[in-house]
Parts: structure tokens; sequence; C-alpha cells
């Protein structure tokens, strides 16, 4: 998920009439990266959750030359994505990356937090991922495991939410793969993601369940293209999901745009072009 910039030491070429001695480079055993992204829609598996609005989102990672790795990542919030009633994503990780093979084993988990929300918000989810390089391809398969808790249960046990299960533990397991593939002579890279979660029928807060759940496929098309002599890159996307309409109704008008905005009362499971604007470090 995040890209990776070493922070190294110069090698030295000390210049004199005498022959030249040339230092090695010495590499720092740890390494930091992160970026800052501008996006038209924040989507989470598929979902918007910034009510169909734009987002500022930014992340960090340091990187240890053993493969471990410890990092945050935080994003604003709205409408229905506002679990709880916080208006911030705050997600904390930690994993190990080993080769494996001509691949890549990623092992870690993640702290999704939501500060100021419901103090039943907060959730663990651990993930495992394999990727790979073929040529200019890139692939990945992924699976994360969310564990039984309540963040995740049915806070109410029937469709028109009148019967509460407060305490109730569900667990979620989504897998996905993603590729992508840059164009030979172009600072453009095509991309795609299709992922499956299953988990509650609630499909999230404020219906049957706090945290994003659910059974159903989403999936992504799209670009992105470096502007050369600039860490920024510009990407655009087809983002959608095969959430039905019944579903959706099942906990409306939650799952639907809220406010004064335009688009109020439209769902924010449909498909939508998203764009975004990330600069990396």
């Amino acid at each position: 998920m995040f890209m990776k910039y070493k922070i190294a030491c110069a090698a030295i070429a000390l210049m004199s009439s005498a022959p030249a001695f040339a230092q090695e480079e010495a590499t720092a055993p740890i390494t930091v990266s992160g970026s800052v992204a501008l996006v038209s829609d924040y989507r989470f598996r598929g979902v918007s959750q910034s009510d169909k609005g734009m987002a500022v989102q930014g992340g960090i990672t340091a990187t240890h030359e053993s493969g471990f790795y410890a990092g945050t990542w935080a994003s604003n919030l709205g409408g229905w994505g506002r679990f709880g009633g916080s208006n911030m994503e705050l997600d904390l990780f930690a994993g190990y990356a080993i080769p494996l093979g001509g691949a890549t084993l990623d092992v870690g988990l993640t702290w999704y937090m939501y500060p100021t929300g419901a103090d039943t918000t907060d959730f663990a989810e651990t993930y495992a991922k394999l990727s790979g390089t073929v040529g200019p391809v890139k692939g990945l398969l992924g699976v994360a495991y969310a564990p039984k808790q309540e963040a995740l249960g049915k806070a109410c046990s029937d469709a028109a939410c009148t019967i509460a299960d407060p305490g109730d533990k569900e667990d979620n397991i989504y897998i996905w793969t993603d590729i992508s593939g840059s164009i030979p002579d172009t600072p453009v890279t095509l991309k795609a993601h299709l992922g499956y979660s299953d988990g509650n029928s609630g499909l999230g807060p404020n219906g049957t369940s706090i945290a994003p759940t659910g059974k159903y496929i989403d999936w992504l098309v799209g670009a992105d293209v470096a502007i050369p002599g600039t860490p920024l890159t510009l990407g655009v996307a087809y983002v959608d999901t095969d959430i039905a309409r019944v579903e959706e109704n099942y906990i409306r008008p939650n799952f639907a745009v809220s406010g004064d905005s335009k688009d109020v009362g439209k769902s924010i499971a449909r498909g939508q072009v998203v764009f975004s604007l990330t600069a990396a470090f």
C-alpha cells in the first residue's frame, strides 16, 4: 500500500592528487516513507466514507531493514462514514514483510480508530498479502480477517432496527486482488482491484452494525499518471459494488448521502468516478 524511499548517507569520494579512496555507501537501517492525498471521494472497499465528498488523507511508515514496519494513516469522514459520531478515521498498523522466492509475503495488524466516536467503534484486523512482479506488471493477493468484535456485531436484530441487540460480536473476512502495469515510455500506470467482503448483513453504522461489514463484491479500474520531475501523481478510477438496492433499503436513510448536498438521498455504494492527487515522500 505504501511507496518507500530510502534515507541514506551519500557516498563521498575524496579527490586529491593521491589515488582516490571511495567510501562505501552506508544505508540507514530505518527508512521512512509517506504520502498526502486529496481525493474526490473516500471509498473504503467500494463504499463512500465521506458522503461522496472530498477527503484529505495522509500516512507515514517507518520500515526497518529486517522487514518490520509500523505506521499510521488518517482521513476525514462524512455522513454514513462517521462511525458513532467521529469525523476522522485514524489507522495504526504494524507488520513484517519478507522475501518468498520471487515474491514478498507481508503479514500484519491494523487497528481502525474513530476518535470522539462511540466507545464500540474501534476494531482490529489482521492481514496477509502476497505480491510479486512480472515484467512491468505487479500483482497482489490479500486476505484480511477481523475476529469477533462488538464493532462488527449487529446493533439491531430486526430489519426495522427496532429491537436492540447490544454486545453482539461478529467477525469479517475480506479477500482481494490488485494488479497494475505501467505503459512503456509513458508516466501512465493502469490499475484494477477486485474484493469480496463476508461479514454480517448490517452493512455498517447506524444500521445494524457500527463498522463496515456485509457480504458483497467491490471493484475498481483506473489509471495513475506520474507528473515528471515531481513527487505528484494524478489518479482516476471507476469504483463500484454489487450491493443490491434492496440491501441498501434495508438500512435507509443511513446508507445514503445526507445533509444539504445536491446528492442527498443517493446511494453511497453505486458506481462513481473518483479522482485523486497524491504527493509521496
